[in-house]
């Protein structure tokens, strides 16, 4: 992976990340790196300071824009002003006061550039909890291929407190010109889901894939063919997906977009300092590090792993430094089923976790995925 800053692995994989989204619409390579330029490593403040300023910037072009009459600025305005300022609320905590209005300016950009799309994506509400009915969503969005017919579908989630209008850039656009469509959705402890709904995450994500799953076959058979529907998910969504994969023999495929064998291993060694802690410790509702990794004790796939029973591909970064490569070994050795197993290797680019430093290292994954879904 690339430094932007030496010796900075944290900082410099933001900056790598905002870089690949801007081939997709989700930045502009001259405002990322006059960004990057305003950081100092290691303060996140002047991280969320940098970011931010460029997404409020971005955004009163797309609001003039607008008022000019002038949609496709507005829309592709939007698009880089809702990354900007998805990437300034990345670190910030969630007992900070900033987080939340940072992350709904954040949305309302994303929903303003979809109305101007030439093919707008569906938005929906999957009913997941018992209780009051506007909390008790995970919101979504469909993206369908332009021109076909009947495409399959895959349902993915994202990782950790991720967003699912940020699956948009690359992942959607990859599927959508393969002729499959995507379902790209906030499950419990991710985006509105979380910070609106106030939806946990759960070690038992079965239960909101089965939701999902549930859900599109009987509101969107007018859209995609609900008789071929995957599942995937990146990041720490590698748990997820595995999860739902091995509880739900009805998806046709799963997609494993980083591997997580177990996240308390991951998260056991690592300090109450670490940038992600207290986001983690707000996912799984724990009041300290120490009830975190209690918690994260379920997030495991031993005796789950081999309850998988469609075709699986594995994709994952010899040098990802978040989720290290034995998770995906661990995941590959356990698979009883048909599956592929891709490791990019450290010395090439797209080593990093989730291949956020070459996007181009995922195109195997997505050609085999519609190669299985279409069959």
């Amino acid at each position: 992976m690339w430094y932007y800053f030496p010796g900075q692995y944290m900082p410099s994989y933001q900056v790598n990340r905002a870089l690949t989204q801007a081939h997709y619409g989700g930045g502009e390579f001259a405002e990322c790196l006059e960004v990057a330029s305003q950081i100092t490593p290691g303060d996140n403040e002047s991280f969320h300071q940098a970011w931010v300023n460029m997404g409020n910037s971005v955004y009163a072009i797309g609001e003039t824009a607008l008022e000019n009459q002038n949609p496709v600025t507005a829309r592709r305005s939007f698009l880089r002003a809702f990354n900007y300022l998805r990437t300034a609320e990345f670190f910030l905590k969630p007992s900070d006061s900033r987080k939340m209005p940072t992350y709904l300016k954040a949305r309302e950009a994303f929903l303003k550039a979809i109305a101007h799309f030439e093919q707008k994506p569906l938005q929906v509400e999957v009913p997941f909890e018992a209780g009051q009915a506007d909390l008790s969503q995970l919101p979504g969005y469909l993206f369908a291929p332009t021109g076909v017919k009947n495409p399959p579908l895959m349902i993915m989630f994202g990782g950790l407190d991720s967003l699912a209008e940020e699956l948009y850039f690359g992942i959607s656009q990859h599927l959508n010109e393969r002729g499959i469509a995507l379902l790209a959705m906030d499950g419990p402890g991710q985006g509105y889901a979380l910070r609106v709904n106030h939806i946990l995450t759960r070690y038992d994500y079965n239960v909101a894939g089965t939701a999902v799953l549930d859900w599109a076959i009987a509101n969107l058979a007018d859209h995609v063919d609900t008789s071929r529907i995957g599942i995937g998910a990146v990041s720490m969504g590698g748990y997820m997906a595995a999860r739902c994969a091995a509880f739900d023999p009805r998806f046709k495929v799963c997609m494993v977009f980083g591997a997580v064998w177990s996240y308390y291993d991951i998260w056991k060694n690592r300090p109450d300092t670490h940038p992600l802690a207290e986001i983690v410790q707000h996912i799984v509702g724990a009041s300290t590090m120490a009830d975190a990794r209690e918690r994260l004790k379920q997030f495991a796939l031993d005796d789950v792993a081999d309850k998988i029973s469609m075709p699986t591909y594995i994709l994952h970064g010899e040098d990802d430094r978040q989720n290290f490569v034995e998770n995906a070994y661990k995941l590959d050795a356990a698979l009883t089923c048909e599956h592929v197993l891709e490791i990019v290797p450290k010395e090439s680019s797209g080593s990093a976790h989730c291949q956020i430093d070459d996007f181009t290292k995922t195109f195997n994954m997505f050609d085999w995925v519609a190669k299985k879904m279409k069959a």
